[in-house]
């Protein structure tokens, strides 16, 4: 066995997960693509439908509906909440930073410290992190780590590979100050890594100050992220073993990123994670970028894979190229 984790101060308190009611699914996917049956598509990425925004909708909108959902069960003053992060890839707007928006919206303090973090697929570790730095350093006693993405709107009908992945959720972590338990809750610690040489494997030129007047359109080399992913991230996952002084089986549960089942798989496999430790939420939204692993989390919590006093390992990687890995202790029961 390894050594207990260290009070860290800050602890994961409760998640909650928002999904719109549109849908994707394989059996629309083949009809444009009659090359591709359903049942292809969901032997390939172990995805039957994905979640998708209405029209509508915006990412701050989905973070939004997280967010009450999470305030509203777990009894909390939004006067309270010092401290929001949000992560997002698809803004509301150039400016004002959408957390900004969020802020107001929650009816959270003006007294809050508010700010975007714009990363992917590993937002959602490198903002627990930052979280739990800022509430360590007395900066901030109460945080709500928010996700959404609408990288749909991004997506190109005729592009497949693309269409097949990824849906549209938001996610919303509560993160407080445990002084009161310590030893209890601890939050870390964490191994990070980027690689700029990957920027072009998962990109939207258009749209932004390189390209004003390009379209925005999502490019994804799909062979290039899985080489990626199967080189950094089963070393990425003993890195952080090690820095925990901690074997594999020590931890009693793991929650990826949830890219796609066959990845999934194989890293599985790959890091020798037994599949009972191992926790899936994929099939029925797609890939939602930054809010897969607090979907997964809740998903683990209801099913009761997740209990209290378990220790989690959460890993995220992708568009940057970008990956992160941490430690939580869990703490929190059951939802209603």
């Amino acid at each position: 066995m390894g050594r207990v984790l260290e009070a860290q101060g800050a602890s994961v308190t409760a998640v909650a997960g928002y999904v719109p009611q549109g849908r994707l699914c394989n059996e629309e996917l083949s009809s444009r693509y009659p090359e591709w049956s359903a049942e292809d598509i969901l032997r390939k990425t172990g995805i039957r439908t994905r979640a998708i925004a209405a029209p509508d909708e915006c990412a701050s909108d989905l973070a939004f509906e997280a967010a009450k959902k999470l305030i509203n069960r777990e009894d909390i003053d939004p006067e309270d909440v010092d401290l929001l992060i949000f992560c997002t890839q698809s803004p509301d707007y150039f400016l004002p930073t959408t957390s900004c928006i969020l802020q107001e919206r929650l009816g959270l303090s003006t007294q809050s410290m508010a700010f975007d973090l714009p990363l992917g697929c590993s937002g959602w570790v490198y903002g627990l992190s930052v979280a739990r730095a800022l509430l360590e350093a007395g900066e901030a006693t109460t945080a709500l780590l928010l996700t959404g993405d609408t990288y749909t709107r991004y997506v190109l009908p005729e592009d497949r590979n693309v269409a097949a992945i990824f849906g549209e959720a938001g996610a919303a972590t509560l993160i407080t100050k445990r002084s009161d338990l310590p030893g209890h809750g601890a939050i870390g610690p964490f191994v990070f890594g980027t690689d700029g040489t990957g920027a072009e494997a998962l990109i939207v030129r258009g749209g932004a100050s390189r390209h004003p007047q390009k379209r925005r359109r999502l490019e994804m080399d799909g062979p290039r992220i899985f080489e990626f992913c199967l080189r950094r991230i089963p070393g990425l996952v003993h890195a952080l073993l090690e820095k925990a002084e901690l074997d594999l089986d020590d931890v009693d549960l793991w929650v990826f990123h949830q890219a796609n089942r066959f990845m999934l798989d194989r890293l599985r496999k790959k890091t020798g994670i037994r599949e009972e430790r191992f926790a899936w939420r994929l099939e029925e939204e797609g890939n939602t970028v930054s809010s897969t692993i607090p979907l997964t989390l809740e998903s683990a919590v209801v099913s009761g894979q997740l209990k209290p006093g378990m220790r989690v390992g959460v890993v995220g990687f992708g568009v940057g190229y970008s990956w992160g890995a941490g430690l939580i202790e869990w703490t929190h029961g059951g939802m209603q």
